[in-house]
C-alpha cells in the first residue's frame, strides 16, 4: 500500500513482475477468501491482473485491467455483512458475462454498466479469457444513492447501456482522478465523492429534484472537468476556441461559457493559465535547458513572445529568463 494522500488509502496491484505459473495463487492469496470479492484464474489462458484501488471517505474506486479472470463474491463471502452496491463498468476489451444470484445472466459490452448488490452472490467473466478487458468499479453505501435514486433496489441488475449520457461523463470523471491533485486537500476529496455519487445516480436513474440536483452538481462538475481536459490536449492547436470545445464536447458555446463563470472565471482565462503552466514547466525541466524562449512560448501556443513575456511575468512574478536560471541554480 501507498499513500499519496494522507488519509486516501491506495493499493497497487500487478502481475506484470511474476512468472506466469504463479499468477494465479497470488491472486488468490491477496484477493481470495478474506476480501469483499474473490479474484481467480481462469484454465489454460495466460492470467493477467493490474488495478489500482483507493479507499476514500464514502467510497471504494478500483481501476484497472483483466485478462482471464474471474470476479466471484460467493456466500461464503456474505458472512461479512457488507450490504453495499458497487457500480462496475466494463471500459473496453470485450464483453463480460455477469451470473448473479438472482438466476439472471447479463452481458456488458464494452462501456456498458451494472448496478450489483454486496449483499447477493456475483460472478463476473471474461466471454474471451486471452481478451485484456479495462474496468472501473465504485463501491458506494446504499445509504448515499438511495435518496438519490426511487426503487434503489428495482436498478440492481438491471443493464446501463454505453449510450447512458450520464454514464458516459461519469467515465470520464473517473478517468481524470488519475492524478492526485484532485484529491490534495480533505475539501476536494469530499467534492469528488459527491459529484461520483451524483453522477452514478444519474446513471442509475436518478428522478424528481434528486435528478435536478445531481445534474446541477455533478454533472456541472464532470463537463468542466472534461472541457479542461480538451483544452490541455490542444493548448498548441490554433483551432482552440470556444465554438471548437462546445463542438467537441457537444454543447452549445453559452454552456461552455456559464461552466466558467459558475467558478469565478472564463474560457480565455483558462486557456492562458494551461499555456503559462506549461511553459513553466518546460523552463524549470533541465532536459529543455537547451530550447530557446521563443520555442517554448510557441509549443505552449502563444502566437506572440511579447504577449508571453507579459503575461509569464504578471503569473509568475518573474521573467521565463529569470525562471529558467533559477531552475538552473538549483539543479
Amino acid at each position: 500500500m501507498d499513500t499519496a494522500v494522507a488519509d486516501v488509502a491506495r493499493w497497487r496491484f500487478s502481475t506484470d513482475a511474476l512468472p506466469e505459473r504463479e499468477r494465479g495463487a497470488a491472486l488468490d492469496a491477496v484477493y481470495g477468501r478474506n476480501t469483499v470479492v474473490a479474484y481467480e484464474a481462469l484454465p489454460d489462458a495466460p492470467v493477467y491482473a493490474g488495478f489500482t484501488q483507493r479507499r476514500l471517505q464514502g467510497l471504494v474506486l478500483l481501476t484497472g485491467a483483466l485478462e482471464a479472470v474471474r470476479v466471484e463474491r460467493t456466500r461464503r463471502h456474505l458472512a461479512d455483512g457488507v450490504v453495499d452496491l458497487c457500480l462496475s463498468v466494463n471500459l473496453s476489451g470485450g464483453r463480460r458475462t455477469v451470473w448473479l444470484g438472482r438466476g439472471r445472466e447479463v452481458i456488458l459490452h464494452p462501456g456498458d454498466a451494472m448496478l450489483m448488490s454486496c449483499a447477493e452472490p456475483t460472478t463476473v467473466r471474461p466471454m474471451t479469457p486471452q481478451e485484456r478487458g479495462r474496468f472501473f468499479s465504485l463501491r458506494l453505501p446504499r445509504a448515499a444513492l438511495a435518496p438519490l435514486v426511487t426503487n434503489l433496489d428495482d436498478a440492481v441488475l438491471r443493464l446501463i447501456p454505453a449510450s447512458t449520457c450520464a454514464l458516459k461523463l461519469l467515465a470520464n470523471y473517473v478517468g481524470m482522478l488519475g492524478d492526485d491533485e484532485a484529491l490534495a486537500t480533505p475539501d476536494l476529496r469530499r467534492l469528488v465523492v459527491t459529484q461520483i455519487y451524483d453522477l452514478a445516480a444519474l446513471a442509475i436513474g436518478a428522478t424528481g429534484d434528486a435528478a435536478a440536483v445531481a445534474e446541477g452538481r455533478g454533472v456541472r462538475a464532470a463537463r468542466l472537468r472534461a472541457i479542461k481536459a480538451d483544452i490541455a490536449e490542444r493548448l498548441a492547436h490554433d483551432d482552440l476556441t470556444v465554438a471548437a470545445v462546445a463542438s467537441r464536447q457537444r454543447i452549445s458555446e453559452s454552456y461552455v461559457r456559464k461552466l466558467f463563470e459558475s467558478e469565478g472565471s472564463s474560457f480565455s482565462e483558462c486557456v492562458l493559465g494551461e499555456r503559462l503552466i506549461r511553459a513553466h514547466r518546460v523552463l524549470t525541466d533541465p532536459r529543455f535547458a537547451g530550447r530557446s524562449i521563443a520555442s517554448v512560448a510557441f509549443d505552449a501556443g502563444f502566437g506572440d513572445v511579447s504577449y508571453f513575456n507579459r503575461s509569464f511575468r504578471r503569473r509568475f512574478g518573474a521573467t521565463p529568463s529569470e525562471i529558467r536560471a533559477e531552475a538552473v541554480r538549483k539543479n
